[in-house]
């Protein structure tokens, strides 16, 4: 396993993704996104045309399928049998959809195998997820837990989709994140909540310099502290 593993937690838009690459970028570590991961399946299941909410199939989707993640400039990209999907695991469709993938509970049992197999090759990783610090690395060196208030994170996911052509209403966008909220805390597997010994950090009203200098300062002074035991 890593020497240092650092996780990132969080709910949807709450800029967990874009703060683990940069204090990874700071820290000279590995960035694992374990959205891709999930939005990798997602998209091969619905390339494959199968049941979405058939666990089974879904399981077999993961075994019958060659899934590669590599670190590419500073950001994790995706082969499917061999295929670049860096770019298509971002539609809104798969999006939408990997909430099945999330659910279900052998195919992330087995997503959890293979982040962890991901992170025992490299010497310092950061992790960003939303079952990172509680069930993939319970014993990481440090567990971050982002928020933001769901108005703010709605404004962020559109500011992402209006960049990328693609427009929808404020109070849409706000219903969709609330409901992957409940979706994500109410799930039986992995359910979205800060591990207890999570530092938790607000970003409503942060920069995203702001909070990734918050995330140094706090793992330079857990480091220090790991050093004098």
């Amino acid at each position: 396993m890593a020497d240092l593993i650092i996780t990132i937690d969080g709910p949807a838009a709450s800029g967990k993704s874009t703060v683990a690459r940069l204090l990874a970028k700071r820290l000279g570590a590995s960035f694992l996104d374990t959205g891709a991961m999930y939005r990798a399946v997602t998209l091969a299941a619905m390339q494959a045309g199968v049941d979405m909410s058939d666990e089974e199939k879904l399981l077999g989707v993961l075994d019958g399928k060659k899934f590669k993640f590599a670190i590419k400039e500073s950001k994790m990209a995706v082969y499917i049998d061999g295929v670049d999907a860096t770019g298509q695991i971002r539609g809104q469709q798969v999006t939408a959809s990997a909430r099945h993938i999330a659910s279900a509970a052998k195919v992330r049992a087995k997503l959890v195998e293979m982040q962890r197999q991901f992170a025992a090759g490299q010497e310092k990783i950061v992790t960003e997820g939303r079952d990172q610090g509680t069930v993939a690395f319970p014993n990481a060196d440090v567990k971050f837990f982002l928020t933001a208030s769901p108005i703010e994170r709605a404004r962020r996911r559109q500011s992402e989709l209006l960049a990328k052509g693609a427009g929808e209403s404020l109070e849409k966008i706000q219903r969709d994140i609330e409901e992957r909220d409940k979706s994500d805390q109410g799930r039986e597997i992995g359910p979205l909540k800060p591990a207890s010994d999570a530092i938790i950090v607000d970003t409503t009203d942060l920069s995203i310099e702001e909070v990734v200098e918050k995330l140094l300062d706090y793992t330079k002074e857990k480091c220090l502290k790991k050093s004098r035991k």
